[in-house]
């Protein structure tokens, strides 16, 4: 066992130490930023009834970009950057360094947690570029449907919503606390002051956002009403339904843009 981890964590270093991986991992950031600019711009145009039914998520972003001229080639450079951060997370996982057992495969199943949703947002991504017209909120209902018709499937939306709910108040955490900044080699003021603003408000936005998902999933489980789980696309739209819900969508579609550009400048300036 302790050769064959000892092998598995040096293949880990070879590929986490190999300049191109590198490259792409933080390709991955940026085209990560990028779609969280445009679910903002679609929350604001959803808050200001322009936004049709455009979904507020990230199918709805990459429907964006393919109705561009060059979106398809971006959309290619999204799915290749992405499947990219997912691959990082995964070897980011396996040399996690931890004495305590517990605390080390805490961290590494947080990291491999992330790689798996680059791994849906890749796989959405390239369902898209090769012409699918998938819908993220449609296939997380369809998802909640068929747990809530399965026997125990009511408490296990359940405590999905409930860890989704937890992650949303992890990120505000993160960002009031600014966390974030350990993955950072912050630069010098006065761009390293503005990054860090970008992080904090960026990161409690995303946390409303994942906050309500988290809720909706609840909500979906004690109603049984499988279409109250539409992932982000309903949360932000649930948003818009409350009151001053225009200028409350508005600002979490303004908080998901600067959490875009923070994750710019993270391509720039990430510790890998």
């Amino acid at each position: 066992m302790g050769t064959a981890s000892g092998t598995a964590r040096s293949a880990a270093r070879t590929v986490e130490d190999n300049p191109v991986v590198k490259i792409l991992a933080r390709t991955g950031y940026a085209v990560n930023g990028l779609l969280h600019i445009l679910i903002g711009i679609i929350a604001i145009a959803v808050a200001v009834g322009a936004g049709g039914s455009q979904e507020a998520d990230q199918s709805g972003a990459l429907k964006q970009l393919s109705s561009h001229p060059a979106g398809y080639a971006v959309l290619w450079i999204v799915v290749i950057g992405l499947f990219a951060l997912a691959l990082w997370q995964i070897i980011a996982g396996v040399l996690v360094r931890q004495d305590d057992a517990k605390k080390r495969w805490g961290k590494r199943i947080g990291e491999w947690a992330k790689a798996v949703v680059y791994l849906v947002i890749g796989g959405t991504a390239l369902s898209v570029a090769l012409g699918s017209d998938s819908s993220s909120s449609e296939s997380t209902s369809s998802m909640s449907a068929t747990l809530l018709a399965s026997p125990g499937g009511v408490f296990l939306v359940i405590a999905i919503g409930i860890g989704v709910f937890i992650a949303g108040v992890s990120f505000v955490v993160i960002g009031v606390r600014q966390g974030f900044k350990k993955q950072l080699t912050v630069p010098p003021r006065p761009v390293g002051t503005v990054v860090v603003t970008l992080g904090v408000v960026g990161y409690v936005a995303k946390g409303i956002a994942l906050g309500v998902v988290g809720v909706l999933f609840v909500v979906a489980a004690v109603t049984n009403d499988s279409e109250q789980a539409s992932g982000l696309d309903g949360a932000l739209k649930a948003l818009a339904g409350l009151p001053y819900g225009v200028v409350v969508l508005s600002a979490v579609g303004v908080g998901l843009i600067a959490y875009g550009v923070y994750l710019g400048a993270r391509a720039r300036w990430a510790r890998l």
